[in-house]
């Protein structure tokens, strides 16, 4: 068995250490969604022993990026089309109520942070370096919404947030698309600095429905290669088929401002 890891001289956080190494593997392809989470192996491959493992399992578990399955023990996170687009959904409201707020209680200091880390995540993109790239969007992100000042707010999106943080770093390996995200990232600061709450909550629901065209087009690819590759023919989810349907209309009017429709977020986004 490893011998116990101590962070900072203390045992007591290191379940948090352990959290946090095995959220990276999750979010950033090392631990695939639905694998089984092998206690044993996993305590070798991060040198720990399973107490620390165990928390940091839970941990995780609260978060919604583990699953306990009957039969099956602890996986991965794994979800369905349906999963994603009603998850995608949700968020798209909450990012944009999150950019609303910000635009009326962020301070000063919170935007010059801001513009730095935009600043910094756009080095990283330059670099084509997605994991450090990825840190920073997310960063981005909690920032806008902790910028909201709304404790509810901030909590629902922390937990919806990490069902769906794989997705969100693994569909930016499209170069012309995460181009497009990094766009929509310059539009944001933009709006932030202006204080235009409804330009910033149009761009940030926009840029959720095409991320989730994106991720879905990515299950759905995921899919088909699985399929060609077990000899089975998988019809198209219903989640990505109006997705699909979806997204020919915005191309359509790709030219045209966004447009929020109050009561949903249902928007046609600009950018990528």
């Amino acid at each position: 068995m490893p011998a116990k890891t101590r962070v900072n001289g203390s045992s007591e956080v290191l379940h948090l250490a352990v959290a946090q190494r095995l959220r990276a593997l999750i979010v950033e392809g090392g631990i695939a969604p639905g694998q089984k989470l092998n206690e044993r192996e996993l305590a070798e491959r991060l040198q720990v022993s399973r107490t620390p493992l165990r928390e940091a399992l839970k941990l995780l578990t609260a978060e919604g990026l583990v699953e306990h399955l009957p039969n099956r023990g602890a996986i991965a996170l794994q979800l369905s089309a349906d999963d994603v687009a009603h998850a995608f959904e949700v968020m798209a409201a909450l990012e944009g109520l999150s950019g609303e707020l910000a635009c009326a209680r962020i301070s000063d200091e919170e935007l010059a942070e801001l513009q730095a880390l935009n600043f910094e995540m756009r080095a990283h993109h330059a670099r084509r370096d997605l994991p450090a790239y990825y840190r920073l969007n997310a960063r981005i992100h909690r920032a806008i919404n902790r910028a909201a000042r709304n404790p509810v707010l901030s909590e629902v999106y922390d937990r919806l947030n990490a069902r769906l943080q794989a997705l969100r770093f693994s569909s930016n390996f499209d170069t012309d698309k995460w181009d497009a995200a990094v766009r929509d990232h310059d539009a944001m600061i933009e709006a932030l600095l202006a204080r235009d709450g409804q330009r910033l909550r149009r761009i940030l629901v926009a840029h959720m429905q095409h991320k989730l065209d994106v991720v879905l087009a990515h299950l759905n690819r995921t899919a088909e290669a699985a399929g060609v590759a077990t000899g089975a023919s998988r019809p198209l989810p219903e989640a990505v088929a109006s997705t699909a349907e979806g997204s020919a209309k915005r191309r359509a009017t790709a030219g045209r401002r966004p447009r929020l429709v109050r009561g949903g977020p249902r928007a046609a986004p600009r950018h990528g």
